[in-house]
């Protein structure tokens, strides 16, 4: 997920569960949702211009993982995983002679990778803002780190040197900072491994990476070909209906959903914080929406259908659909997003409420709804606790 997030959208942040509270859309717009249930999340973050939504979505998930299990609201350090992620890329784009994808953009299991081997830190303590401005802007670092890395795999020494790593973690240092090797949070000394084992307690092994995807078996784990996938991650793999089975399954039983999508469509706004994929068929509109539709031309429906004045019929979502997406390049490793509950809009249809990382913008102030149809087709993969995954599934799975 390396483009910068060009999307934001809303759900309010806090603490609890929040039930049958009805949204009234912004003035002009068609959409009122009722939610039906919030989980727990923290206060909405701001990635700013940066490729980092898979660090902020990510740690976004952990930060409700820990409410779930009854810790104290924490801000994670983003710009640690990114970090500590970074320094590791760096080593393996070397070792593959450049023939890997480098640069700010990542995925879920990243953040997992580094809390099991490197640990976790709290915002307070690393904020990663170590270059002169207020938010996180990565054009230059991002720009820097790169060709640092080419150069180190292009030079003309006929080999490579032993001081490359060392100039190369100095470089991202200075850009982020330095990590702490120790660090006080809350009148107790920890270091990065010690705050992750001891305070979070959160057990990496617990949490899973799942897709949809027929070029590769059903029931079985395989490494999903996006260029981020650095860390050449394995996901588990399951039919679409599953898939969508697997994140109402987690919301109903209190787990929320890691999100990797690609939201660079038609079917998204941000700023009416609505995400669909409208069905454009007239042939599988019901008969009231045909009628209305079928006496505009093709452009002017698809005109009227985009502006997402309202709600309308979605787009039925098939496994043949989403592979076509995939294979075509419609579906990429845009975004990383997270989702913390359910909603109806007027016509009852169901929504899910996502949790954006460009800070309180957007229609509801970082969050937004997206069908069903939209966060199943386009997916990339989602990131879940297993106990999050029905048993049924979890069998087929082997674990």
């Amino acid at each position: 997920m390396n483009k910068l997030s060009l999307l934001l959208v809303f759900i309010l942040v806090g603490a609890g569960s929040v039930f049958a509270q009805k949204t009234n859309a912004p003035k002009g717009d068609g959409y009122v949702f009722t939610e039906e249930f919030r989980l727990p999340a923290t206060s909405v973050k701001n990635q700013y211009r940066s490729g980092t939504c898979w660090s902020f979505s990510a740690l976004s998930f952990l930060e409700s993982e820990l409410l779930r299990t009854g810790k104290p609201d924490v801000d994670l350090s983003e710009m640690f995983v990114v970090n500590q992620c970074y320094k590791y890329k760096a080593d393996r784009y070397v070792r593959m002679h450049g023939n890997l994808n480098f640069g700010g953009g990542g995925a879920f299991h990243d953040a997992i990778w580094t809390l099991k081997n490197c640990g976790m830190v709290p915002e307070e303590v690393y904020s990663g803002l170590n270059y002169g401005t207020t938010g996180h802007v990565h054009g230059e670092s991002d720009a820097v780190l790169t060709a640092y890395v080419k150069a180190v795999v292009q030079n003309g020494n006929g080999e490579v040197s032993t001081a490359w790593k060392a100039g190369f973690d100095a470089v991202a240092d200075a850009y982020l900072g330095k990590i702490p090797e120790k660090f006080n949070y809350k009148g107790k000394e920890y270091t990065p491994k010690s705050f992750a084992k001891d305070y979070m307690t959160l057990n990496p092994d617990d949490y899973v990476t799942i897709g949809s995807y027929s070029h590769h078996p059903f029931y079985e784990t395989f490494v999903l070909e996006v260029p981020d996938n650095w860390l050449w991650g394995a996901i588990y793999n399951v039919p679409v209906d599953e898939f969508g089975a697997i994140i109402d399954y987690a919301l109903a039983n209190k787990y929320t959903v890691a999100w990797a999508a690609d939201v660079s469509h038609e079917g998204f706004s941000h700023t009416k914080g609505v995400a669909v994929i409208p069905e454009t068929k007239l042939e599988n509109l019901n008969g009231l929406e045909q009628a209305k539709w079928e006496k505009l031309s093709e452009y002017d429906r698809n005109q009227e259908i985009f502006a997402l004045n309202g709600p309308s019929t979605d787009k039925k979502i098939t496994q043949e659909l989403r592979q076509k997406d995939f294979d075509n390049y419609n579906t990429t490793d845009d975004h990383g997003m997270h989702i913390v509950g359910k909603a109806k809009d007027q016509n009852g249809t169901a929504y899910y409420i996502v949790k954006n990382s460009w800070g309180e913008s957007g229609a509801y102030k970082g969050y937004f709804y997206a069908s069903k149809p939209f966060i199943v087709l386009q997916a990339t993969n989602i990131m879940v606790h297993k106990d999050a995954v029905p048993k049924e599934i979890r069998k087929k799975l082997g674990f």
